[in-house]
């Protein structure tokens, strides 16, 4: 560890050394919260101590603590909203700790809690909810199963404010209030994992087995103990630890879905076991299996000349595993080990035609034939002390993530004088194809590529907290600080080779197969996959390579990262009263260095060069900001609670916006008048980015009715420095003389906010509802060569909502489900703006309870078969149009609990 890390550290002993000095009662009383027979968890009910004005909340494990107690005989008061409350006389020693389970007498009010599945999925987040610090909204493990998703980022999209960006049609990344992904922080069990795609920093939640998830909490507001790089807010995922659950349990289930745009069947399994040994070591494992056959069906446009059909046909494998370990030799110690292992590969054939409306009648006919796949092995383990009044947590991590995709071969094969007309507007631009379109005997093999492109994205960690609680005058505190040490690199390398030459023994018609089942019009004949491969393969040493251009792809697509982020925290809880306050400070430092190159291909028929310079390029960067947070909470009824924050945050920009490449094509030519012309175009990152800073505001008002449900509004404003956009920045000062470079650049300042609504409600009949909707407005200055642009924020939807009903009782449980996100702004592509369309998706989920152990299910997702649609400034000029099709699930799950 470097000096400049010791140091701090050092600073985060001696606050520790000051919370240790301050004196303390040293009586004390823990236990969990469980039902009359001990066989269910209570997790997030509220515990009080009426005399001394105190409360706390159970984790995960349905565990309470209070310490430094004075002597004395207490009432000790457990509240469940579904369960009422329950009320035990306790009496606490002048030294030591007492032990005390608590226990709910009133099992007819229990009964709904252990039969509904789905409602004691909502009662476990709503409690957990209504008793935070902060503003949150909770997903617990049980309820993530009562939708019909395919992963952990699908479920997360019901909860309010939440939409997620999906890849071929799947949920993979999750945004908050309409706000890029990437502004968001994204944690498992407190660790970041890091992301093996290249250039990005979220991470696919995709990649997490559903049924070791014990719990997703969403923060809209953070507090100091939290990573700061939370703009939008953050995520965290807790996973299923074996003390989780009362007793043993194991789970089993099966499915068979079928995608209707491609006819395919797609298997998956799934299992996990948890149990206890001697009450002192626990495990929870899990593991899934899934091989899903689908695809998509394409149209996209340049907005200008070029129209692109696409036809995907996708192998999407995942293979997901975890082990947990805990070992809790008694309340006031525990120690734990979290594993994770994630396999995803893609196996995607794409087939492509490209129409040039130019006087030549050009069409690219193309392929794309690759196997991707990504890796993520996360290890962390950890522990948490009781000494006295003082709480020790400490944990230890490290995750690596690696992306291959290797050999991936690309054939483009072209046609000249060819007969085809549109007027390229709307939706699906319509193409009038005459006769000689589908005749392969039109084209020719113009180029082939094979490109292998490897990235890994490696972290270490190291993170220490230290709380004290004391009671003082009435009232009762708890001082927390500690530090947070993350090391992190990320390399992307690229191996590129282009031919365009050498193919005598290629003849197009020897290739050709039927016309793919496209439903977006005519597309013509396809090309054999297998029958391309095994002609690389033959006949490749005959290829002629394009040095210049293989070097200049390979050099310019790699680059390494290398960042150190520093963070210690200072802050205070306290309960006046009614009033909650936690308030403290965050500081974090981050320091970031690149290195690539800057690649130019030069072409200059005036001097005869034909070259490719390859300019090395490092720099350093260095930051810090100091970022101070109040939350309050004010119970203003045992049913109505209102909360306000302040907060700061940051975001880091993604890895693909501040690596160090250029990629620079430079042509010299000469014109009809004789006379010699550079033409000059770029592709750079920007290793001068600044990160986003925002000052958040939040209000909102929370009532609880008493059963199952909640009814919420809340106001939240954000105002936001620095932001990113990609923007064509050819002839500003740096860039002179091109034509065009495509660069990002930090915005000028954005100020985003809104309104979130939700509301929740479980009926006595079975009936369910749920429906909420966060309504935003942002505005954004950008300045381009003097140009001001005045834009929504980018990548951020004005609204979000999403709808549920559902019905539910001991034979049967019913949900509908819709989910909405409006269009936003992607970027802004010469002068135009590209916009993502709104969206709109119903899914249905159907289960039937053979009996308290098992179930058969049905789901149907994407009923409407709702497309992905992006324009270029309104809505009848296409970017792209990409369908999906409806997809239908049937399945059984088994549990022994």
């Amino acid at each position: 560890m470097s000096k400049k890390y010791c140091n701090k550290l050092a600073l985060t002993t001696a606050i520790a050394a000051a919370l240790t000095s301050v004196s303390a009662t040293a009586g004390g009383l823990v236990g969990k919260v469980t039902d009359a027979n001990g066989s269910q968890l209570y997790k997030g009910a509220k515990v009080s101590i009426a005399e001394l004005d105190l409360v706390t909340t159970t984790d995960q494990s349905g565990v309470y603590r209070f310490a430094n107690l004075p002597a004395g005989e207490y009432k000790v008061v457990v509240e469940y909203i579904g369960a009422g409350s329950s009320e035990t006389t306790v009496t606490v020693n002048q030294t030591g700790t007492v032990e005390q389970n608590l226990m709910f007498a009133d099992q007819a009010q229990l009964e709904d809690i252990v039969v509904y599945a789905q409602r004691a999925g909502q009662a476990g987040a709503i409690n957990a909810q209504k008793n935070a610090d902060s503003i949150k909204s909770i997903v617990s493990a049980d309820a993530i199963g009562q939708f019909p998703d395919q992963n952990v980022s699908e479920a997360l999209q019901r909860l309010p404010g939440m939409f997620i960006e999906r890849d071929q049609g799947e949920g993979r990344f999750v945004g908050i209030r309409g706000i890029d992904p990437n502004l968001n922080n994204v944690t498992i069990n407190g660790l970041n994992v890091p992301s093996p795609e290249s250039g990005v920093r979220s991470v696919a939640l995709d990649v997490i087995p559903s049924n070791l998830v014990g719990g997703l909490e969403v923060s809209k507001s953070v507090t100091p103990d939290m990573d700061a790089d939370a703009i939008g807010g953050s995520i965290e995922v807790k996973s299923l630890s074996g003390f989780d659950r009362a007793q043993q349990s194991i789970t089993f289930s099966a499915e068979m879905a079928q995608n209707q745009l491609r006819d395919s069947n797609s298997p998956k399994v799934s299992a996990s076991y948890t149990d206890i040994f001697d009450d002192t070591f626990a495990v929870a494992a899990a593991l899934s299996y899934s091989d899903r056959e689908f695809g998509s069906d394409n149209i996209e446009s340049n907005g200008d000349d070029e129209i692109e059909q696409r036809f995907y046909a996708i192998t999407r494998e995942r293979i997901g595993a975890a082990v947990n370990l805990d070992y809790r030799p008694d309340f006031n110690n525990q120690y734990f080990v979290r594993t994770l292992f994630s396999e995803f590969s893609d196996d995607e054939y794409r087939l492509s035609n490209t129409f040039v409306f130019d006087d030549e009648g050009e069409i690219e006919r193309a392929t794309k034939d690759r196997k991707e796949t990504q890796q993520i092995i996360s290890l962390t383990a950890g522990g948490e002390h009781q000494v006295d009044s003082l709480t020790v947590n400490y944990q230890l991590g490290y995750s690596k993530a690696e992306e291959e995709n290797p050999n991936a071969l690309y054939y483009t094969l072209k046609g000249e004088g060819l007969t085809f007309d549109s007027n390229m507007q709307g939706q699906i631009p319509q193409i009038t194809q005459g006769a000689n379109v589908a005749d392969f005997t039109n084209y020719e093999l113009d180029e082939v590529s094979d490109e292998s492109e490897f990235a890994q994205d490696e972290e270490s960690s190291f993170k220490l907290d230290l709380t004290k609680k004391l009671l003082a005058a009435g009232t009762a505190y708890e001082f927390k600080s500690g530090i947070k040490l993350r090391q992190r690199e990320k390399t992307a390398r690229a191996i590129i080779d282009i031919y365009d030459d050498g193919f005598d023994a290629f003849t197009p018609t020897d290739f050709a197969t039927a016309t793919p089942d496209w439903s977006l019009g005519d597309f013509g004949p396809g090309l054999n996959r297998q029958a391309l491969r095994n002609f690389t393969k033959q006949n490749k040493a005959g290829f002629e390579k394009v040095e210049l251009d293989s070097d200049l792809e390979s050099q310019g697509a790699s680059y390494t990262i290398n960042e150190d982020i520093f963070a210690t925290y200072a802050m205070v809880s306290a309960d006046f009263g009614k009033l909650n306050v936690v308030a403290g400070v965050r500081y974090e430092q981050t320091d970031f260095s690149t290195q690539g190159a800057k690649v130019e291909l030069v072409e200059d028929e005036q001097n005869d060069v034909e070259e490719v310079q390859n300019t090395p390029w490092s720099t350093e960067e260095s930051y810090s900001k100091l970022l101070p947070s109040i939350n309050l909470r004010y119970e203003l009824s045992d049913k109505l609670i209102a909360r306000a924050a302040y907060t700061q945050t940051l975001a880091r920009p993604k890895f693909e916006d501040v690596g160090a490449y250029q990629i620079i094509e430079s042509s010299t030519e000469e014109n009809d008048d004789g006379e010699f012309e550079t033409e000059r175009e770029a592709e750079a990152g920007n290793p001068s980015l600044k990160p986003y800073f925002a000052d958040n505001f939040d209000l909102s008002l929370e009532y609880y009715p008493g059963h199952i449900g909640v009814l919420s509004a809340g106001y939240f404003h954000k105002s936001i420095d620095n932001f990113v956009i990609v923007v064509d920045v050819a002839g500003t000062s740096e860039w002179q003389g091109y034509d065009e470079v495509f660069q990002p650049i930090n915005g000028q300042s954005a100020k985003l906010h809104g309104v979130e609504l939700a509301w929740v409600k479980s009926f006595d009949s079975g009936l369910l509802l749920a429906a909420n909707a966060t309504l935003t407005d942002s505005e954004a200055t950008t300045i381009v060569d003097g140009e001001v642009f005045e834009t929504q924020l980018p990548n951020q939807s004005d609204t979000i909502a999403n709808f549920t009903l559902g019905f539910e009782n001991d034979t049967v449980s019913l949900r509908l489900t819709s989910v909405y996100k409006s269009k936003n702004l992607e970027e802004i592509d010469d002068g135009m703006l590209r916009y993502e369309d709104a969206h709109t998706q119903l899914d249905f989920s159907g289960k039937y309870y053979i009996n308290q152990q098992t179930h058969i299910y049905f789901n149907a997702v994407n009923i409407n078969d709702e497309p992905m649609y992006h324009y270029f400034d309104n809505r009848n000029q296409n970017a792209q149009y990409e369908t999906y099709g409806r997809t239908f699930q049937l399945g059984f799950s088994w549990a022994s609990f």
